[in-house]
């Protein structure tokens, strides 16, 4: 995500950073990443890396709606899908910034595996039995795999999402791949310190199809545009 000229007379360095991610498969929030880089033998302009992004996936279609509790909860959803990144790459110096100011851009590819984290979707369901908007019976709310086309077809009854974690232990991993293309712009003022904004394209595939909304068309190949705000440190 960024440069490795250190403030040594242009002599090359190690970094490490750390960034938020914004993807136009995401929400407010896409995911975050860590990044370690380091220069090219005999290359002055190039650095490779190695990543971790970590990232949340959303079905375009998703239609959230408020359960009799007031909280939030994905009509249809029967799973959140998570993809975890291992990337190798590298970066390209394409203009570099003084050793106080200025902007630094680096060209940035990479590629690696891609593992799609399906993760069950849970809700909150009311069962108690109620007449004519009276309760009639004992309290029952149950918190269940939500399953939209068969018993949880009243959308009515349902109180909210359960969260992530209540289906974590029933996670099925799914094997894709992905590449990257970006530009990296580099803000840090001081050759140590690192800071900048990186923007690119996201191409990525799996096996098969990643069902998330069973009632809407579901894909095995993503693509997304992404922009990381990133910090980190030069040694």
């Amino acid at each position: 995500m960024a440069t490795s000229v250190s403030a040594q007379g242009g002599e090359q360095s190690r970094e490490f950073t750390w960034g938020i991610n914004w993807n136009t498969n995401g929400g407010i929030i896409g995911g975050a990443s860590i990044r370690m880089l380091r220069p090219v033998p005999d290359k002055e302009k190039w650095q490779q890396f190695w990543s971790l992004e970590i990232v949340e996936v959303k079905h375009p279609k998703e239609n959230r709606l408020l359960g009799l509790d007031g909280d939030v909860f994905v009509l249809g959803k029967t799973n959140y899908l998570f993809v975890a990144r291992p990337e190798y790459g590298r970066e390209y110096s394409l203009f570099r910034k003084a050793p106080e100011s200025g902007v630094q851009v680096n060209g940035v590819i990479g590629v690696g595996p891609s593992l799609g984290l399906m993760v069950p979707y849970y809700i909150s369901y009311d069962y108690t039995e109620y007449s004519k908007g009276v309760q009639v019976g004992p309290t029952d709310i149950r918190v269940e795999r939500y399953d939209p086309m068969g018993q949880h077809r009243e959308f009515e009854n349902i109180r909210g999402s359960a969260g992530f974690l209540t289906g974590a232990n029933e996670t099925d991993v799914n094997l894709g791949a992905h590449l990257r293309t970006a530009l990296s712009f580099e803000f840090g003022r001081y050759q140590e310190n690192i800071a900048g904004v990186e923007t690119g394209f996201l191409f990525e595939a799996f096996n098969k199809k990643l069902v998330m909304l069973p009632a809407a068309e579901n894909y095995k190949v993503f693509t997304t545009v992404y922009l990381t705000v990133y910090w980190g440190r030069r040694k």
